[in-house]
C-alpha cells in the first residue's frame, strides 16, 4: 500500500549528536561511492556498510533498507542545490536583473554539477525513491527564494515576480536534465550555461518595467 511504501523510504531516526550525523554523512557518502562503482542493481546496504566503515547495525539504526539509501542521498543532494540558490538569491538582493540572474543560473548549475557523474548517478535513481515529490518541495523552496530576490530588483519588472521566477527556475530545470541526460555533461556544461545565460537575459529585458522619462525644465 502508498502508506507502507511511504513508511520504508522513511530514516528509522534523525541523528541528533555530532558522531550521529558523522555517521550518517558517511554512510550517505558510502552510498554514492557504491552506487558509482557497482550500479544501482548491485548497491546492497553490506556493500555501503562496509564501504562507510559501520556495522550493519549502525546503518540500520538510520536507514532500513536500500531505497531509504538512495531516497536519503538524493535528499541530500537536493537540498545542497537548494541551499546554495537560497544563499546566492540573498546574496543578489538589490542588484540589477542581470546580475540576478547570471548569478542564479551559475550557482544553480555548478551546484548541480559539481560532481556529474554523482549527479547523473542519483538522478537515474530517483523515479525508484519517489525523486519528483523530493524535488518538487525543493522547487518551492528555491522558488519562494527567487521571488523575494526579485522584489528587491533596482530595475523594477512589469510582470508579477512569482511569474518572472517560475520562467526562470523552469529554464534552470529544462537545462539541468538536458544536461543529466547528455551522457556527457561536463562536455555540454559552458554551452548550455552560456545559452542559457542569453535567454534569461533576454526575457528580463523584455520584462523590465520601462523607465518614466523625465523632462527638466529651465
Amino acid at each position: 500500500m502508498p502508506q507502507a511504501s511511504h513508511t520504508l523510504l522513511e530514516p528509522r531516526k534523525q541523528p541528533v549528536q555530532a558522531r550521529s550525523t558523522a555517521s550518517v554523512d558517511a554512510i550517505l557518502d558510502a552510498t554514492t561511492q557504491v552506487l558509482l562503482s557497482v550500479g544501482k542493481e548491485r548497491l546492497t546496504t553490506t556493500r555501503v556498510a562496509l564501504r562507510a566503515g559501520v556495522s550493519i547495525g549502525t546503518l540500520y539504526q538510520y536507514f532500513p533498507n536500500k531505497s531509504a539509501l538512495l531516497q536519503a542521498a538524493l535528499k541530500r543532494h537536493l537540498d545542497d542545490v537548494t541551499k546554495a540558490i537560497e544563499q546566492v538569491t540573498q546574496e543578489q538582493k538589490g542588484n540589477t536583473l542581470e546580475s540576478m540572474a547570471t548569478a542564479l543560473i551559475t550557482t544553480f548549475l555548478r551546484a548541480k554539477m559539481k560532481d556529474a557523474k554523482t549527479s547523473v548517478a542519483l538522478y537515474s535513481v530517483s523515479s525508484d525513491v519517489d525523486g519528483a515529490k523530493m524535488a518538487q518541495r525543493m522547487g518551492l523552496r528555491s522558488n519562494k527564494a527567487v521571488v523575494e530576490m526579485l522584489s528587491t530588483t533596482c530595475e523594477p519588472l512589469a510582470k508579477d515576480p512569482h511569474l518572472v521566477a517560475s520562467m526562470l527556475m523552469s529554464a534552470m530545470a529544462g537545462v539541468s536534465r538536458r544536461l543529466l541526460e547528455s551522457g556527457a555533461p561536463e562536455k555540454h556544461f559552458d554551452t548550455l550555461h552560456q545559452e542559457l545565460l542569453f535567454m534569461a537575459s533576454t526575457y528580463l529585458q523584455a520584462v523590465k518595467a520601462p523607465q518614466a522619462t523625465v523632462t527638466h525644465r529651465l
